[in-house]
């Protein structure tokens, strides 16, 4: 397909463009919302379940790593389903399972249950992001693609900062009923939705091509390097939150704060920053007319604010939340890292790939955790995530380095 029809197809879209976008976007504010929010309820759900003060640090890990799994699972299955069937089969399958299992979430009273339900959220989860990146990168034209990422970013990122506010505010139960309910609404919006005109392309012209095929990613070896390449870039800002921010209430206490620090108002600042960022680094790429630019830029200011953040060791709220604010925003370059991981690869498994990538990134951390934990008996909290931040930014900048900037790339093509 020429770029003139591509072109021309857009136009032909009209409000359907803006209503793709908007759709993706409030998608990835639930799956943000979501990811986040058992982080802000970790210690008042795990309390009211039963869990012991001793456990809740071994508990918290479990969890996370359970919904993590979960995440990676789903990766894979949405992806390989958007390549073969299409994208908006993804978009209302995800949304239907993520919907169900946070508003029963609701209504647990044990740590199984609630690791069941954590899993089967991930799974859906899984479908929201990968494929908003993919839908916006293959409807707008490449000039412009930046600016329909880095508005999905912005307000996805929104939902952390609703998951602090809610879960801090009105309590875990409702918090979880209240997710559900929003994915619910969200899947009424999608039905109006169109495909992506460049995979339908490919549909028309090549019925019995081999779309979502995982095993042409994973046993290709350009293609492998790629994939992995994509995955590893993000890993640094997943380190910062899943674990440094996650964890606030114990990295605090290893500064010295008097008085104990609530991880979800430590998220909520941290995701403001993230908010910011995602916004700044989108224009910073249209700016360079530059992915891999912008994103080294980032990393540079999240390893300074990162070190600062260790030299000061902030032991009042004041300091530790700014603190957070400033780590997020220089951690604002994941949808930009995902859409570069999603340009570097054709039509045919494009979903494949953006979908599972930030997932197989994400679920990177649970090895992260497994670090973290084995390391803190010996070395303590901040020690042991500071080795593990230093070992995930060398493989993110080698990474990022190592891939072809995808700015001016045209998608349509095949691998």
């Amino acid at each position: 397909m020429s770029t003139l029809s591509f072109t021309d197809k857009l136009n032909g879209l009209g409000k359907g463009v803006f209503l793709t976008i908007l759709v993706a976007t409030l998608g990835y504010f639930v799956d943000v919302f979501d990811l986040i929010l058992f982080g802000v309820v970790r210690v008042s759900s795990l309390k009211s379940i039963g869990v012991d003060d001793e456990h809740l640090l071994s508990t918290g890990i479990f969890l996370i790593n359970i919904q993590l799994t979960g995440l990676l699972v789903g990766g894979f299955l949405w992806g390989v389903l958007g390549d073969k069937f299409g994208r908006l089969s993804v978009l209302l399958g995800s949304i239907l399972l993520y919907s169900a299992s946070t508003f029963a979430n609701a209504f647990v009273d044990n740590v199984t249950l609630y690791a069941i339900l954590r899993f089967l959220a991930g799974v859906g989860l899984a479908g929201e992001l990968g494929i908003g990146v993919t839908l916006i990168s293959e409807i707008m034209p490449r000039q412009y693609r930046g600016i329909g990422a880095t508005i999905l970013g912005a307000a996805g990122m929104l939902g952390a900062v609703t998951a602090g506010l809610v879960g801090d505010s009105l309590g875990w139960r409702f918090a979880y009923g209240f997710g559900g309910l929003m994915g619910l609404a969200l899947l009424l919006m999608r039905i109006g939705l169109k495909e992506s005109p460049l995979y339908l392309e490919l549909a028309k012209k090549n019925a019995g091509s081999q779309r979502g095929r995982l095993f042409s990613l994973l046993c290709n070896p350009s293609l492998l390097r790629r994939y992995i390449a994509v995955i590893l870039v993000p890993l640094p800002l997943l380190t910062m939150v899943w674990i440094l921010v996650a964890f606030t209430p114990e990295f605090a206490s290893s500064f010295g704060a008097s008085v104990p620090l609530l991880a979800g108002k430590a998220i909520t600042f941290c995701y403001i920053g993230m908010t910011i960022g995602d916004i700044l680094c989108g224009l910073l790429s249209q700016f360079l007319k530059s992915r891999r630019k912008a994103i080294a830029w980032f990393l540079l200011m999240l390893s300074i604010t990162c070190a600062a953040h260790f030299l000061l060791r902030p032991a009042t709220a004041g300091l530790y939340y700014l603190s957070c604010l400033f780590m997020g925003l220089a951690g604002g370059y994941w949808i930009v890292a995902i859409q570069f991981g999603a340009e570097q690869f054709g039509t045919n498994i494009r979903a494949t790939a953006a979908t599972s990538l930030p997932h197989i990134a994400r679920a990177l951390v649970i090895p992260a955790t497994i670090g973290f934990k084995a390391m803190t008996p010996m070395m303590g909290v901040a020690a042991s995530w500071a080795i593990i931040m230093a070992v995930a930014m060398f493989l993110s900048l080698l990474s990022l380095f190592s891939l072809q900037d995808s700015f001016h790339k045209d998608l349509d093509y095949v691998e």
